[in-house]
């Protein structure tokens, strides 16, 4: 039987985390199936998918009538739902963060994309979910914002586990690596463990190609030379994977510099970055591209479904995170010679995703409530 490219993942030094959760998933046992063959080694949600658990799962109507009926408002009712799901999946997740002594197994959940530009509102949404779920195997995410970037720091030091997400650029990721960095040092000044803290930074991708892929579309449009055309068309469905390339050699440089080699010696472990957004969104480009091209030691890929079980089919796996690295930076490079901005880009995309969680996390709640109306009991 050929080799599971799943599997080969994991051996070539990334982990697999499924980018979905709802009732059916966990009281069917497919999620536990996924963990025990050893596909999957951790879970992420967000406004978006809860939204989606919610509208099309009736396994979730019998937990909406009880606490209706027990007074809860919407958005109660919406933190229980949550937690009760975040806690399954993270119990059946469990086994696989002992196996790994805290380095796998985790499962995410997102504070209130509201707070995205509040500091002590996001420090403090994320304390209280880690102790509502309380469960060790979770991951609050938090925006990389500005003020996420504070509350990261804020956060690792309390010993909270961070999910740093909606990550595009470089710089920001560097800037939240160092954030984590900076809140081991402080948790270490407090004389507390380090092995049983930690942190992925989730860097977003295939979002990137579908903006820069728009950028191209004029040019490629008025270019009348075949060169001309030729380098354009050239660059289309580039951008996404060179910009994760040049995040993993900050990501190799920052952890290998005596600041962090101090606090691993002391049990830290790196903030491996976790590549999201990795389901492809331009049917003209492979299916599996954003799994295939970005595969190397001490990273995460969560997938959604049907990229993980198109992965399964017929992935290839080799140690592609390093292959062509100058060309990396070639890339932005020739963006740049087109005057396209990148950190404009980057800056539109991560407001975009803010937007999008926050309309999402509002038609989640219109959701629930209308499920509280199905459901009430008739007069």
């Amino acid at each position: 039987m050929p080799e599971n490219p799943l599997l080969e993942l994991r051996r070539a030094g990334q982990s697999v985390w499924l980018d979905s959760i709802d009732r059916t998933l966990l009281s069917s046992g497919k999620l536990a199936q996924l963990v025990a063959r050893g596909e999957v080694q951790g879970v992420t949600s967000n406004p978006t998918i809860f939204q989606k658990a919610i509208e099309t799962c009736a396994e979730y109507d019998a937990t909406i009538r009880a606490l209706s009926q027990s007074g809860r408002d919407t958005i109660a009712i919406y933190d229980e739902i949550a937690a009760q799901d975040i806690r399954e999946a993270a119990d059946i997740l469990r086994p696989v963060y002992e196996a790994a002594q805290g380095g796998d197994g985790y499962v995410s959940i997102e504070v209130s994309p509201t707070l995205a530009h509040d500091v002590d509102g996001t420090v403090a949404e994320a304390q209280r979910l880690f102790a509502s779920v309380d469960r060790p195997n979770v991951m609050i995410k938090v925006p990389g914002t500005a003020a996420g970037v504070e509350a990261l720091t804020q956060l690792i030091a309390a010993g909270v586990n961070v999910n740093s997400t909606l990550l595009f650029s470089p710089q920001n990721y560097e800037q939240v690596a160092r954030a984590y960095v900076a809140g081991l040092e402080r948790l270490a000044a407090r004389g507390m463990a380090l092995e049983r803290v930690a942190s992925v930074a989730s860097f977003f991708v295939s979002r990137v190609d579908t903006a820069v892929d728009r950028l191209l579309e004029g040019p490629l449009r008025e270019a009348r030379e075949p060169t001309r055309q030729a380098q354009l068309r050239s660059l289309l469905g580039q951008a996404a994977i060179a910009n994760a390339k040049v995040a993993y050699q900050r990501f190799k440089r920052i952890f290998s510099e005596p600041r962090f080699l101090a606090l691993k010696e002391a049990g830290a472990r790196v903030q491996r970055p976790l590549w999201a957004s990795t389901s492809t969104k331009n049917p003209a480009y492979r299916d599996v591209m954003y799994v295939e091209e970005l595969i190397g030691p001490d990273t995460v890929n969560t997938m959604p479904p049907a990229t993980l079980e198109a992965f399964r089919d017929h992935g290839r796996v080799r140690l592609s995170l390093e292959e062509n690295v100058e060309r990396a930076y070639q890339v932005f490079e020739q963006l740049s010679a087109l005057n396209i901005d990148m950190e404009r880009v980057y800056a539109e995309l991560q407001a975009a995703g803010i937007q999008a969680f926050a309309d999402s996390f509002a038609g989640l709640l219109a959701c629930i409530r209308d499920r509280q109306a199905a459901v009430a009991p008739r007069a």
